[in-house]
């Protein structure tokens, strides 16, 4: 469609077998994501995506000459602060505050309730069902099922383990944010048939798989 209305469009087929990132749920991501701007927490596959997608961007809108350059500028923009500070001012010309990059966890609204899912026993996280692990996040109530829904975006999933990581029993999987107590307990409980803990770990699989053009 887009190129039929003669815009340039590139996509990128990306890996949905494991959350992308370490948080799942509204306010949860956008924490996550000033804590990325900031440097102070970069999950690697996430940082892959947002160099390969930036620079494309750059090279497609004429604002780099090739995508070695355009990986370069990504990394400046990141690494000089510059990419936060425009985060920030988006978020101002949005109506939000001045200073929300600087005092996040002033504004974010946080779940009241917070419970570790445990490891059930040692190994390697070898799977884990996204699919599953979204809907749990909806039935929290962080996204919607209908358009009439109202989206709580205190809850979600945290500190969410990755593909091949070694776990031992009783270390934490992902911590809940849920409303009440109950909701937690569900979502733990289910989100533990979700990850499977295998006795060897899984080959890595590439985040960027295939690089669509017109």
């Amino acid at each position: 469609v887009a190129n039929g209305a003669s815009l340039p469009t590139r996509a990128w087929i990306t890996d949905m077998n494991q959350v992308l990132g370490s948080s799942c749920g509204n306010a949860l991501e956008v924490m996550e994501a000033v804590d990325f701007l900031t440097g102070k927490w970069c999950e690697p596959r996430l940082l892959e995506v947002t160099r390969t997608l930036s620079a494309e961007l750059l090279v497609m809108g004429g604002l780099a000459e090739n995508e070695a350059r355009a990986l370069q500028q990504v990394d400046d923009a990141l690494h000089s602060g510059r990419a936060l500070e425009q985060f920030a001012r988006m978020v101002s010309a949005l109506g939000g505050p001045a200073d929300f990059c600087e005092r996040p966890g002033d504004y974010l609204p946080q779940a009241p309730v917070q419970l570790p899912v445990l490891a059930p026993h040692s190994g390697f996280v070898t799977r884990m069902t996204t699919r599953d692990i979204g809907l749990t996040v909806v039935e929290l109530g962080g996204g919607r099922r209908q358009a009439s829904d109202t989206i709580d975006p205190r809850v979600g999933f945290s500190q969410f383990v990755q593909l091949g990581q070694a776990v031992r029993a009783g270390e934490v999987l992902a911590l809940v944010h849920a409303a009440d107590q109950a909701a937690a307990a569900q979502a733990s409980q289910k989100l533990v048939k979700m990850l499977t803990i295998g006795a060897q770990a899984p080959a890595r699989a590439p985040v960027l798989i295939q690089r669509l053009m017109a």
